[in-house]
């Protein structure tokens, strides 16, 4: 069973910001993951008020490079970087996720 759209969200909404981990790149990621976060935020207007206005960017494909290079971190990290970098990863997944069903649930019907 998949996860419905407001499940989801809700995970999302509920789910604290990852940390950014102690190497540069992981820390980059962080900050690249928070402009993600950000766009996602229109999701919120969606819920709260139905207003459907997708982001100016194409957030699917700015996830899912970020997610191919949040695995690639993760595969060379050590210690508790390793653990941030799933965090980071898992994060970026739900927020993938969250804006997919978005994008397919606003939709008007013709």
């Amino acid at each position: 069973m998949m996860l419905s759209f407001m499940d989801s969200y809700t995970l999302w909404r509920h789910l604290p910001f990852p940390s950014s981990g102690s190497g540069e790149g992981l820390v980059l990621a962080h900050s690249d993951l928070a402009g993600a976060d950000e766009y996602v935020t229109t999701v919120i207007r969606y819920v709260e008020r139905g207003i459907f206005k997708p982001a100016p960017v194409d957030v699917l494909a700015l996830l899912q490079e970020l997610m191919h290079r949040i695995h690639r971190l993760g595969d060379v990290a050590s210690g508790g970087d390793q653990a941030v970098a799933r965090s980071q990863h898992a994060y970026a997944a739900l927020l993938h996720l969250v804006y997919r069903q978005f994008l397919e649930v606003g939709q008007p019907r013709d």
